[in-house]
């Protein structure tokens, strides 16, 4: 006779869950991204090159764009993991500073020289690591109220 028990997922169970989902959030916004860069330059023919003022010309290949993709979904992630051990309205503070991230990341369109269509490309790969990670972080995201208490 065998007896089986409903146990409820143990904390390191479910934080290994939760880091295993938010990796597949973070491949899903570097993928996102890549696609833009695939779509827009080899097919559509936007050369990702941009002149910055006093710099020499960078061409964003797929390793610069897949590069910065990664790096700032692990950021994000990481930022996210440490509101959550400080603070119960973590996913709103970080959700608010992502998009803040997102809006300032515009900025530097205005300073480079390339061609509008380049800067479209560029301004979508944005979009895209921002347009997965922001909802996709969100649903990883455990759902906690601050108590009364805290004020």
């Amino acid at each position: 006779m065998t007896m089986s028990t409903d146990v409820a997922p143990s904390r390191p169970t479910a934080r290994f869950a939760r880091a295993g989902s938010r990796m597949l959030v973070v491949a899903g916004a570097v993928l996102a991204t890549v696609l833009v860069w695939v779509i827009g330059e080899p097919l559509l023919g936007h050369d990702l090159v941009v002149v910055s003022p006093g710099q020499p010309a960078m061409d964003l290949g797929a390793a610069e764009i897949t590069f910065v993709a990664l790096a700032s979904s692990l950021l994000g992630w990481a930022a996210l993991a440490v509101l959550e051990r400080i603070t119960a309205r973590a996913l709103a503070i970080w959700t608010i500073a992502a998009l803040v991230v997102l809006a300032v990341s515009f900025v530097p369109f205005a300073g480079v020289q390339t061609s509008g269509g380049s800067k479209v490309v560029l301004a979508l790969t944005h979009v895209a690591v921002a347009a997965v990670l922001i909802p996709g972080l969100r649903r990883t995201s455990p759902r906690r109220t601050p108590s009364p208490s805290a004020g």
